[in-house]
Order: structure tokens, then C-alpha cells, then sequence
């Protein structure tokens, strides 16, 4: 059954036009949700919906649920940068985004229904919410949801997230295969997604039978700013004599990173001659104090057009599996880390690696 004829056996299915059925598979917005419905369904049942390209939407309003910093570039830069990146992804689509701050953890139940549950609400995207009753409540309504960088469990929605435990262990190791075993871990450890990250510093730990001792190895903080940072490793450093001082320190942000620096450098410490520094994120400072910045770049941009490339796939195989996505990061090696012992370092700076790539054996 070529392409035109499917459209006409669809409409005389369906007792709408060809014009109507033309323009919900392109995903525009002009039918009422009646026929949208009736065109889909009848669509699966030809097999249409599986061949399409993934330009085509097939939905044309998205809520977007997120806490409230989420929505601020100063208050939380990296899901702002989400949220950006969802509206980069819909930009030559007929799409509408539609915004609601809930809060991480004990959300405003009322209102996530009363979104979600409207009418003209097609599908949604939820991130950074790990709310177990938001989720379980999106799942049974039943419209097309993806879960963001979500602590979840659920096994009823799709759900896309950084690998947060390989970017530990793949930062531990990159340290430790530079000569580096006195390492300390700077990290902010608010949400289960950042415990997975330090887990997989743990991981790597373990791997070269190096002891993690928590009181030698662990600095932690309430939050991801350049200034508590600062204070922090200022505390720590002021009870260690010099000799007993970390080789490298392993950021879990950049401004953590930047914090760190500082704080090395007000002591008339060198970077990387002292102690070398490596953050676990890599998209906020190409460079600190004028030292370029050895990092892993955690996916950021990218989960926006990823999530909703799941929605597609969702609407256009509503029985498939559910998936939990993890989206892989880059190293980027810059100046900031030296490697110890005898072993040659590496040439240049500035190199971008795939990190399963530099994994494969």
C-alpha cells in the first residue's frame, strides 16, 4: 500500500479528510483532539507511525515540569540549560512548551494533576523531580511522559539521564591512571544522582585496591557555588600538614572547581604543580584563573531532544518496553592535571575524547 493510499484508506477509516489526516501526521496543531486520536490509532494499525521521520512530532503541547531554580540562569545553570536545550529541539516544530515549577521532593500533588490532566496537554517532560508520587501519578494518567535526570525507580515511564556513576568512576580513574592516589572529592551531594556519581568514584577506587576513607577522600557541600567550595577546601587543607596534602581534587561542578583553585592558589600553591584539579561537569568555565580546565562534560544539552525523541517513539508504540536512557559524556583535557610518576604525559591540551571511547579495551 503505497504512501497516498494510506493516507485515503485512513481517512475513509477515520470519516475525516485526507487534509486532516495529512496534517496530525506531520504533527501540526489545526484538529481538534477527537480526530487527532482517530487518525493515530488508525495510523498504528497500518503501520504509518513506524516509518515516520523524526521531524514529525505527533504532539503539539508539552508540559514541562521542573523545579523552580530550573527556570533561573543564576540559580541553576545546568537545568536551565536543559530546558533550553528542549526549546532549541522544538524551534522548527509546531510545538507549544508549557511551564510548571513543582518542587523536587513533596510536590504540589493538586497542581501536577491539574496540568498534566488538562485537556490540551499532549505530553510531558519532567525533570529533576523525584517526587515517587509525581511519577506514579503520570504514569496513570497514562499520557506520553518522559522522566529527566530523575531518581526513579519506575518501570511505567520512560526516563533519560546522564550516566552519573560512570562519570565518577571514569574522572576517579582518569586521576588515578595519572599517578594520583591521595585524591579528594569535592562534591555536593543534595540528590541521589550525585550520590551515583560518587559511588562511581568509589567504583574506581576499589578497582585499584586504593581504601576510600571518607574523612581523607570526601568534602562535601550544600550546594555547587564557587564560594562554599572555597571555604570548604579552605577547612579542609587547614588541618592537614603540607606533606599530607591531596595531589589532585576531583570537582563535582566547574565553579566547584573554580572554588578549589582559588583557595590552592591563595596558599601560593601551583596548578597543576601542587595538587592537580579536574571537575565533573565542563561547560561553565572553558577556564579558571587563567588555567584551562581538565573535565568531563556531562551531558547537558543534549536530554532535551532526547527526551522528547522518546515521547515519539512512545506515541508511536505505546506497548513498547519502558527505557531508562544513559546519555554518555566527553573528557576534555586541559591544563589542569599533572601526571605523577615516571609514566609520559600525554601531548597537547585541548583534546576532546568520547569517554566509552577512551573505556574500550
Amino acid at each position: 500500500m503505497g504512501g497516498k493510499l494510506k493516507i485515503s484508506e485512513i481517512a475513509r477509516q477515520t470519516g475525516v479528510s485526507i487534509s486532516t489526516v495529512s496534517r496530525v501526521l506531520a504533527g501540526k496543531a489545526n484538529t481538534s483532539a477527537a480526530n487527532r486520536q482517530k487518525v493515530l490509532e488508525c495510523a498504528r494499525a497500518h503501520g504509518v507511525l513506524t516509518h515516520l521521520t523524526g521531524g514529525r512530532m505527533l504532539f503539539n503541547n508539552v508540559m514541562v515540569f521542573a523545579p523552580k531554580r530550573a527556570f533561573d540562569l543564576r540559580a541553576d545553570i545546568f537545568y536551565y540549560k536543559v530546558v533550553q536545550g528542549i526549546r532549541d529541539a522544538v524551534a522548527q516544530n509546531d510545538i507549544h512548551l508549557t511551564y510548571c515549577a513543582i518542587e523536587e521532593n513533596d510536590a504540589d500533588v493538586p497542581l501536577f494533576l491539574k496540568k498534566l490532566g488538562n485537556q490540551t496537554c499532549d505530553a510531558a517532560l519532567i525533570i529533576g523531580i523525584d517526587d515517587p508520587h509525581v511519577h506514579a501519578l503520570a504514569a496513570d494518567i497514562g499520557k506520553p511522559c518522559v522522566l529527566i535526570n530523575c531518581d526513579s525507580d519506575s518501570m511505567r515511564l520512560d526516563a533519560i539521564s546522564p550516566d552519573h556513576q560512570l562519570v565518577g568512576r571514569y574522572s576517579a580513574n582518569y586521576l588515578i591512571e595519572h599517578g594520583h592516589r591521595d585524591i579528594l572529592s569535592l562534591m555536593c551531594l543534595r540528590r541521589a544522582t550525585m550520590e551515583r556519581r560518587l559511588h562511581g568514584v568509589r567504583e574506581a577506587f576499589a578497582a585499584h585496591n586504593i581504601p576510600f576513607d571518607d574523612d581523607r577522600h570526601l568534602v562535601t557541600t550544600t550546594g555547587f557555588a564557587a564560594e562554599e567550595a572555597h571555604q570548604a577546601i579552605a577547612a579542609h587543607l587547614a588541618g592537614l600538614d603540607r606533606e599530607h596534602y591531596p595531589t589532585a581534587i576531583l570537582a563535582g561542578g566547574d565553579f566547584m572547581a573554580s572554588g578549589a583553585i582559588a583557595e590552592i592558589l591563595e596558599r601560593g600553591l601551583t596548578i597543576p604543580g601542587d595538587i592537580s584539579v579536574m571537575s565533573m561537569d565542563g561547560f561553565n568555565l572553558a577556564e579558571t584563573h587563567d588555567i584551562p580546565l581538565t573535565a568531563v562534560h556531562v551531558p547537558r544539552d543534549e536530554l532535551g531532544a532526547e527526551a522528547l525523541r522518546l515521547l515519539l517513539r512512545r506515541i508511536a508504540s505505546p506497548d513498547a518496553p519502558f527505557c531508562h536512557l544513559l546519555l554518555s559524556g566527553r573528557l576534555f583535557v586541559g591544563n589542569s592535571v599533572k601526571r605523577l610518576g615516571s609514566r609520559k604525559s600525554g601531548s597537547g591540551t585541548g583534546r576532546d575524547h568520547s569517554l566509552y571511547g577512551d573505556l574500550a579495551t
